[in-house]
């Protein structure tokens, strides 16, 4: 494998911007599919789950490879939907480069944004596709403006349509001077030269063009003084650079389902995304050093990989992407996993394309692979030796905001279904379990009714688990106003010996969003790492189990400030019971504090029924926080607590006979105001 030949990319965007339809188009125009999925035939290749097939949307990241022009292009097929917004997290994170797809008439759309700053958290260089230039009310030019000021982004357009709607015939490729018009398939693609009528337009964007990158480039801005023709390769070279220090984002467009306009969406591809070598270092820490420190990507270096993603196969157990981005990694050789400080041995080393695979004899760096047989890695591990202990960084997921209660109809099913709630915990990281110790009832978590739906859905079909569910519950959280320290010590007597451990702790509250955080803020040269990990172990688990109500607690800082160890009696297991007791003392006394998840809501709906809609919102307890004007609709954007928000769909249908529509996602949380 060549590094400069590959690109490791992802398509991402709202959902019905056509991001599945794109892919399947890539694919087939490079040759990887002998025919053309079709998203609302139930047919596309990359959505080969059931229920995508059936609901028409993407809920898995599906995987595949491809070829074009001698490069490798390793795909990742994102959903569009909120509520699965860990799938495209977990995506991007391993990623060097991403499509992003807009609807032409829809613009800049509330997930569209979402999913641009999950890509600018992990600066990852972005293409823009404006799909579905065919539709009426398409404007490129809109959407280009829609992105500067809603993600603050510089798009730079390198084609342009040849009329729009019903017109929409073809693109004029910019940097080349010519117009490109495809057949019904799309397969055969015809150049010619720009026509009169558009050749002024079309001189207009090149000037723009070069204009923008001259900011960026002293060889561009000489030629452009000079007066001199500008070489059509200097403008991708430096366009590339551009779009690598995502300063600048090559914008182009097309209608995926009416085949035109793919194929320079893949040479785009090729031309300005990065390879594994171009993008910035990925960033690790060294476990004994304790420093932090970049990891170069090359073949020759130790062996490191990230698992980004587990999905469970009936067969074949736990199937582990894995994106290496250091060394190479052999089949049926023995891994390290870092996280877990555990050795494992790779039964199958194997390449995916979306639920099929192919066997790979090894996988190196800047690659993507899938490792069969590890049996404890989970999403975030890092993989690699153990004479190189480095941790990548790990990912960051939303916290599950929605639960319901779930209960097997008999008792031999009891076993199955937390076999089963295991197995999908361990595939979606914000997908969570816990016992209510109060009622007795297994409850389950997610990011939104359609999320929880989805798995309840794959437990019955794909399981065969028989399980009754209760209505949806707001998944409240807990935190801590004061700054605060408490001393503990533990003294039992278990199986004749005693255990003793005594330990200090300071609590503090951190901004909301933070998370948790744990530090070792006391060094005692004496005392043995397994007692120090005993204590995070303790506190870890304190975490999940609450301060008062017994939700999870948030934005919380724990610091270990003293510990005093006795070489005969203390104990991990004396000191980690120790932290958990010290912990729950230290947050009871620090001004508990009861969290309620706040919603993002984007309501789009005809101008006619704005007034009722607000209206609506507010008798939910939400607030307006202003809207846009489209050509015909209005989008409104609004927050409102989850508990409120139940049962809107209706509510909404009623109030504007069923013409408005409306997503929303976690925002944050907030103390729970009486109502």
């Amino acid at each position: 494998m060549n590094l400069r030949t590959t690109r490791n990319i992802g398509i991402m965007a709202h959902i019905d911007a056509g991001k599945t339809t794109t892919t399947e188009r890539i694919l087939y125009y490079s040759g990887k599919t002998y025919k053309i999925g079709e998203v609302d035939d139930g047919e596309a290749t990359m959505d080969w789950m059931d229920q995508e097939q059936e609901r028409g949307i993407t809920i898995q990241s599906a995987a595949t490879t491809t070829y074009w022009r001698n490069h490798q292009i390793n795909i990742i097929d994102t959903p569009g939907h909120v509520d699965f917004t860990a799938e495209v997290e977990r995506s991007l994170r391993v990623l060097d480069g991403a499509v992003a797809v807009f609807s032409a008439v829809d613009g800049v759309q509330p997930q569209s944004e979402t999913v641009w700053h999950q890509a600018d958290r992990y600066k990852v260089p972005c293409l823009a596709y404006v799909n579905k230039m065919d539709r009426p009310g398409a404007d490129f030019d809109a959407v280009m403006a829609d992105m500067r000021a809603k993600l603050g982004a510089s798009p730079i357009a390198v084609n342009s349509p040849i009329g729009t709607a019903g017109n929409f015939e073809g693109v004029i490729d910019i940097i080349a001077r010519k117009e490109l018009r495809w057949d019904d398939d799309g397969q055969e693609m015809t150049e010619s030269p720009i026509a009169t009528e558009r050749e002024a337009e079309a001189k207009a964007r090149r000037e723009t063009l070069i204009d923008a990158l001259s900011a960026h480039s002293d060889t561009i801005t000489g030629l452009y003084l000079e007066g001199k023709d500008i070489p059509d390769d200097l403008i991708r070279s430096e366009l590339r650079k551009a779009c690598i220090a995502r300063s600048l984002v090559p914008a182009l467009c097309g209608a995926s389902r009416r085949n035109i306009g793919v194929q320079p969406l893949i040479d785009a591809v090729v031309d300005y995304l990065p390879a594994p070598d171009e993008v910035v270092p990925a960033k690790a820490f060294h476990a004994k050093k304790e420093t932090e420190i970049e990891v170069p990507c090359k073949v020759s270096g130790y062996p490191l990989g990230l698992v980004f993603k587990v999905q469970w196969d009936r067969e074949a157990g736990p199937l582990c992407y894995v994106r290496m981005y250091s060394g190479i990694i052999h089949n049926a050789s023995v891994i390290y996993n870092v996280s877990k400080k555990k050795r494992e041995r790779i039964t199958r080393l194997l390449r995916m394309h979306a639920n099929k695979s192919e066997p790979l004899d090894s996988v190196e760096a800047g690659d993507i692979a899938v490792l069969v047989g590890l049996k404890t890695a989970q999403t975030g591990d890092t993989i690699g030796t153990e004479g190189w202990p480095v941790v990548l960084e790990r990912m960051h997921f939303p916290e599950p905001v929605i639960s319901v209660s779930i209960e097997p109809k008999t008792l031999s099913d009891r076993e199955k279904l937390k076999d089963t709630l295991e197995i999908l915990s361990r595939e979606d990281p914000t997908f969570t379990t816990r016992d209510n110790e109060e009622t007795g009832q297994l409850i389950i978590s997610g990011m939104g009714e359609l999320h929880i739906d989805v798995l309840v859905t794959r437990m019955i079909r794909d399981f065969k688990v028989q399980a009754k569910v209760g209505n949806p519950q707001v998944t409240y959280r807990e935190s801590i106003t004061r700054t605060l320290e408490h001393t503990e010590e533990y003294r039992r007597v278990l199986a004749g010996k005693e255990n003793i451990a005594k330990l200090t702790l300071r609590a503090e509250p951190l901004a909301r969003g933070t998370g948790n955080q744990y530090r070792k803020a006391v060094r005692v040269p004496n005392v043995p790492d397994e007692i120090f990990d005993a204590v995070e172990r303790g506190i870890a688990s304190a975490f999940g189990s609450g301060i008062q109500f017994g939700y999870p607690a948030v934005d919380i800082g724990i610091s270990l400030i003293g510990i005093d160890y006795d070489e005969l009696s203390s104990t991990p297991f004396a000191f980690e019971a120790c932290a958990n007791m010290a912990y729950d003392a230290v947050c009871r006394a620090a001004g508990p504090v009861l969290l309620e998840p706040i919603m993002k809501v984007d309501i789009l709906t005809p101008k006619d029924f704005v007034g009722e809609v607000m209206s609506l919102v507010s008798q939910r307890g939400g607030l307006i926080n202003g809207s846009d004007s489209k050509p015909i609709t209005e989008v409104v954007h609004a927050e409102a607590p989850l508990s409120t928000m139940f049962g809107f769909t209706t509510s909404l249908r009623s109030v504007s006979q069923g013409r408005a529509s409306f997503t929303m996602e976690f925002s944050h949380f907030q103390p729970k105001a009486p109502r």
